[in-house]
């Protein structure tokens, strides 16, 4: 019998940290894309995590202290609305199949919160997230004060819970890294798709529709985030998400897409010919930053910092554009320099998990904090080459960034999304069009 997912656990976890108070965890709103259409609803993570429950219209309540309980404000079962619009749990439904301690219509929430808030000491909410939930909770803590004359007192501190939660989220149990394998399983497979199906004169378009066939097919409704598809030039701009131009033959093409799965992202970019056939000058870029990323990875090991796959990254890359002639001087001196920029200026990586740039700080107290086993961080070094007088013309419009998933273990790491082709010979490879 397979264990349930530890959502109870993880409220046990956010009562332990909060000590005493009560918590208020707003679902994510619907949104109008236009007319009577809604954009595809997404769920909260922080209230997903906590839960399981993925409808709108939603409220978790966690209180801490002698009496713990954990409480959901959902829709009322309705008939009529559910022909239209489908299944609702209901607040009986929903308590009894999400293991909380009781559950209520979200239409008393106000009236219910002025109780439950009521000889709180703190409060946590997610402070700053939603104008509209800041005013809210304010009228509520306002409408507690106005019951002193009682002896009821209101929350004197207000704290925000995601610094909580945060820390939580950031160390994945053994049920997040299983559905993180599994949409990078998905996510490897849609890039070896788009390269089997590459050709020059095809649009971008049509290799992203290739990647997302392949997510929905395999149960990952949605892209994690909004891929991108960069032929040529257009390689260059580290957002491109136009993806409506024509493959050349002759250039490479970047894709960074990732499904979501079970709520979880992967995270891949890979780099390669159009035509199947890296030319010497794009095999030589490509290899430097192959090698910058595998450096990254080996530095990526638990008790090392969070700076350290980002450093040895660097290293290979600066080193790499000096031989390449994009660089002059020394390696220190690039360094010292950042000349390097005009080449490579982003981060080697971040965290993720539910969101594709996971939550978690980076630094603590200051200092960079050191990789512990259950994170999962990205490990993604590139290079950018625009055109200029000061750059051989071979390597113009070359645009490169190979990315992959990494789980830290207690004895080092697991690349999850390694099955995605990356090698140079790999990829001619898979690309040979029979």
């Amino acid at each position: 019998m397979t264990e349930p997912v530890p959502y109870a656990a993880r409220r046990k976890q956010l009562q332990a940290l909060m000590q005493q108070g009560i918590a208020i965890i707003p679902s994510a709103p619907e949104v109008v894309r236009n007319g009577d259409a809604h954009y595809d609803y997404r769920h909260d993570s922080y209230l997903y995590y906590l839960t399981g429950f993925s409808e709108p219209e939603a409220v978790l309540v966690v209180i801490a202290g002698e009496m713990p309980q954990s409480i959901l404000f959902c829709r009322d079962k309705n008939s009529e609305r559910e022909i239209w619009d489908g299944f609702r749990y209901g607040p009986q439904t929903a308590q009894e199949q999400f293991g909380l301690d009781a559950a209520y219509s979200i239409a008393t929430l106000d009236e219910k919160l002025v109780e439950l808030m009521s000889n709180q000491p703190a409060l946590f909410y997610p402070l700053g997230a939603a104008p509209n939930w800041d005013a809210r909770i304010i009228k509520l803590r306002e409408d507690v004060k106005a019951k002193a004359r009682t002896g009821v007192r209101a929350p004197s501190e207000l704290r925000d819970v995601r610094e909580l939660l945060n820390e939580l989220r950031l160390f994945k149990d053994t049920h997040e890294q299983s559905f993180m394998r599994r949409a990078s399983t998905i996510s490897c497979e849609a890039h070896r798709r788009a390269m089997r199906f590459t050709r020059p004169g095809q649009f971008e378009y049509e290799v992203e529709a290739e990647l997302l066939h392949e997510f929905c097919r395999h149960g990952a409704r949605h892209a994690a985030y909004t891929s991108i598809v960069a032929g040529g030039a257009n390689a260059c701009t580290l957002h491109y998400v136009g993806n409506d131009a024509r493959l050349n033959n002759g250039d490479l093409l970047l894709i960074d897409a990732g499904c979501e799965f079970a709520g979880y992202a992967a995270d891949i970019t890979r780099t390669y010919p159009v035509n199947g056939k890296f030319s010497a000058a794009q095999r030589d870029v490509y290899e430097l930053v192959l090698a910058s990323q595998a450096a990254a990875i080996d530095a990526a090991q638990p008790g090392r910092l969070w700076n350290a796959p980002h450093e040895a990254a660097l290293r290979v890359l600066a080193q790499g554009f000096i031989d390449l002639k994009l660089c002059q001087g020394s390696l220190e001196g690039v360094l010292e320099s950042e000349s390097y920029k005009q080449f490579y200026m982003h981060r080697t990586g971040h965290w993720l998990g539910m969101d594709v740039h996971d939550v978690g700080d980076y630094k603590v107290v200051d200092q960079w904090r050191p990789l512990q086993a259950g994170m999962v961080l990205t490990v993604e070094p590139g290079c950018y080459i625009r055109p200029s007088d000061k750059v051989p013309k071979a390597l113009w419009n070359i645009g490169i960034r190979i990315e992959d998933d990494v789980l830290i273990t207690a004895k080092g790491n697991e690349v999850l999304t390694q099955a995605a082709p990356k090698t140079v010979s790999e990829i001619e490879e898979v690309m040979r069009h029979e």
